[in-house]
């Protein structure tokens, strides 16, 4: 798999311009402008670059990672450094938008260099890519148009400050309109919640519980096809709750059922669960229901 190490270097293989700054390029077209076109196909590569677009194709697939895509109008998209990039001659490239690209070294001293970690829709796969409205749509462009003015004029000491303010105004905003979109998709939120359950069910009637142990969280989201990141956020913003929550909500569920035998000793209701130490079962248990395992089986026997 190619690696690029530089921007010019990752450009000339894309073939698109080479950028006048050796670690940033904004490229924006609006009005007669037009954006332009890189190369048809690629094979999977990676850069050390971030990179994020508005509306770069209309058709065709892109693959992102583990995930194909398939693109809409109206989408801002997050790209992170040594993201896996493959895509063939059927997608069909947009002459309008924006794409902003610049290496990860381009960050280092400043602030935003640690505070872009923190967004999480750079862990997003693409199909979690941002849906802007009109309204929200303009106030980007005009934020990289800020951008651009700057970046095509002759620059000076103060030139790159500029450009780091405008790009975390940029991410600021689109850290809003994400949020806007968490709110907005509740029947997603809700079809989440129960893809992520019924893959638990899969997992836990195939007997993998006990093979191979409790599932992490990364697992289920790739039986899903998307980010962790995107189902964690997403299940938080909707039920309050983290998927490692949920994860160990429908654990304690399974438990309920299987402690109703009376044959099977608390530890051997553990191992069943996938659990390595019976303790922790029973401190969790505990914590979610407020009694122990043994209390909760004697409370049933009694009723």
């Amino acid at each position: 798999m190619k690696h690029f190490k530089t921007l010019s270097d990752y450009f000339d293989y894309i073939q698109l311009p080479r950028p006048e700054h050796p670690m940033l390029s904004v490229l924006f077209a609006n009005g007669k402008n037009f954006l332009p076109c890189p190369r048809e196909s690629s094979p999977p590569i990676t850069n050390d670059c971030y990179s994020i677009s508005l509306k770069k194709m209309v058709k065709g697939d892109l693959n992102y990672g583990r995930t194909k895509y398939d693109f809409d109008n109206g989408v801002l998209i997050f790209i992170a450094p040594r993201q896996v990039l493959e895509w063939d001659s059927s997608v069909v490239f947009e002459q309008k938008g924006f794409s902003i690209n610049f290496h990860e070294d381009f960050l280092m001293g400043t602030e935003l260099a640690q505070q872009i970690k923190k967004y999480g829709f750079f862990s997003y796969a693409v199909n979690e890519a941002l849906h802007l409205s009109p309204k929200e749509e303009r106030q980007m462009e005009s934020i990289v148009e800020n951008i651009e003015i700057e970046y095509n004029n002759n620059q000076d000491k103060f030139s790159k400050d500029i450009i780091i303010s405008q790009l975390s105004t940029l991410l600021k905003y689109a850290n809003r309109s994400y949020e806007r979109q968490f709110l907005n998709r509740k029947e997603l939120s809700n079809s989440l919640l129960e893809q992520f359950n019924k893959k638990l069910d899969t997992y836990f009637e195939s007997g993998q519980l006990q093979e191979k142990g409790i599932p992490s969280i990364d697992h289920i989201a790739q039986k899903m096809s998307i980010s962790q990141r995107y189902l964690s956020d997403t299940l938080k913003k909707e039920t309050g709750k983290t998927t490692t929550e949920h994860l160990q909500l429908y654990l304690i569920d399974q438990s309920k059922n299987i402690l109703l035998n009376p044959n099977k000793s608390i530890s051997e209701v553990a191992y069943e669960l996938g659990f390595e130490y019976p303790q922790y079962f029973s401190r969790l248990f505990k914590k979610k229901e407020g009694i122990s395992p043994s209390e909760f089986r004697e409370q049933y026997t009694m009723n």
